[in-house]
């Protein structure tokens, strides 16, 4: 049984920011485990929580913008592209997914795309030419800036695995897919669903504290 509720909202449009109000997206899941050398937490992960803790109590999404530089535009321009070379290489047919909201837990997520009844869940870019020549020539491993976030969807969707694919036309037709499957049981879910929980806890005692203090101003007006 799914845990999750799909908003078909296009990415970035206003609909979609108010369904990630509030909530743990797969986005900022490496902020909410960011940590310093000494191992304590990184000032990151405090500002994620604030964030969280201000959009609950106002109800609106605290960081709202269609702005678009030249690199994501590359990417919104080529991603079609790239959902042809993923078919053409697997043989799954990816459909595209709004955002997904947890019915259980204050996450959500954004997929590039799922296969079947999210069985599989695909994460695609189409980066600088230089990172996507990193990914070539680097161990066969998934990117680390993408692990987090790629953890977080398997979490929120229950999918089994999940295909990364870095597509850049304009390198050589064999060199311009990068391929990768991982596994849930490769992701420790269990352990990051703690991580999650401990961290929904703090969001959930500075909420109740904000309102009781709202409350206690009123009663002295």
């Amino acid at each position: 049984m799914r845990n999750f509720t799909v908003i078909d909202a296009p990415q970035r449009s206003s609909e979609w920011f108010a369904a990630r109000a509030g909530r743990l997206t797969g986005s900022r899941a490496k902020d909410m485990l960011a940590t310093i050398k000494s191992g304590a937490w990184a000032a990151s992960r405090r500002d994620l929580l604030m964030q969280l803790v201000v959009e609950r109590l106002t109800g609106k999404p605290a960081e709202e913008s269609d702005f678009v530089n030249a690199a994501m535009q590359w990417g919104i321009d080529h991603e079609a592209e790239a959902f042809v070379a993923y078919e053409a290489l697997t043989g799954h047919v990816a459909v595209r997914t709004g955002f997904l909201a947890h019915t259980e837990l204050m996450v959500g997520c954004s997929l590039d795309g799922h296969v079947g009844d999210f069985e599989g869940i695909v994460e695609l870019k189409c980066p600088k030419s230089t990172t996507h020549w990193n990914y070539l020539r680097g161990d066969r491993v998934i990117p680390a800036d993408h692990v987090t976030q790629i953890r977080h969807n398997l979490f929120v969707t229950g999918a089994a695995w999940c295909d990364f694919l870095s597509f850049d036309p304009r390198f050589p037709p064999e060199m311009q897919t990068f391929y990768l499957r991982v596994t849930r049981d490769e992701c420790d879910l269990d352990g990051y669903a703690e991580l999650v929980r401990v961290f929904l806890a703090d969001v959930d005692r500075e909420v109740i504290a904000a309102k009781g203090w709202r409350a206690l101003e009123a009663d002295s007006a």
